[in-house]
């Protein structure tokens, strides 16, 4: 039986600069989410599992996919400069949520958290669509890839 799914993922410590426990705790929940259940196909493997290694080199989102074998399966680059908007407006949204749970009213953080999830949601169908004749994945595995490249942006 083939296996297309992420069977252990590492993060390039040196793409992820901005370090506060919010962004920790974030990136661990995503991990385990992802590892927990994920679809991850690259087109032409065989299947995987895979050990995927994310990182940021020259304002490129890297996917280094391995078997966990070690064996070499593929590297594909994609430019961050489509994903920079959505992040930015991202960014904005979390950081006014975050202080709008402090002295908000309930309707108000509701609204924010719709924005919030709608622009997750439009970063996780753009990734789907540039990684489109590369990798194959569903939603869940993009949107929790897409808050993993999040975190790792926080660098530039």
């Amino acid at each position: 039986m083939t296996d297309f799914r992420i069977g252990a993922l590492t993060l390039d410590e040196h793409s992820v600069a901005t370090r506060t426990r919010a962004i920790e705790q974030e990136r661990e929940v995503a991990i385990s989410d992802l590892l927990e259940k994920n679809f991850f196909k690259l087109v032409g493997s065989p299947g995987g599992p895979y050990h995927l290694t994310l990182s940021v080199e020259e304002n490129r989102l890297v996917f280094n996919i391995t078997l966990e074998s070690g064996e070499a399966q593929g590297r594909i680059m994609l430019s961050l400069n489509p994903f920079r908007g959505v992040i930015k407006d991202y960014f904005l949204i979390c950081d006014s949520y975050h202080k709008a749970i402090q002295t908000s009213q309930p309707h108000q953080i509701e609204a924010l958290d719709m924005g919030r999830r709608g622009l997750h949601n439009e970063g996780s169908t753009l990734l789907q669509a540039r990684l489109e004749g590369k990798i194959e994945t569903d939603f869940d595995t993009a949107r929790r890839l897409f808050t993993l490249i999040c975190a790792m942006h926080l660098k530039g």
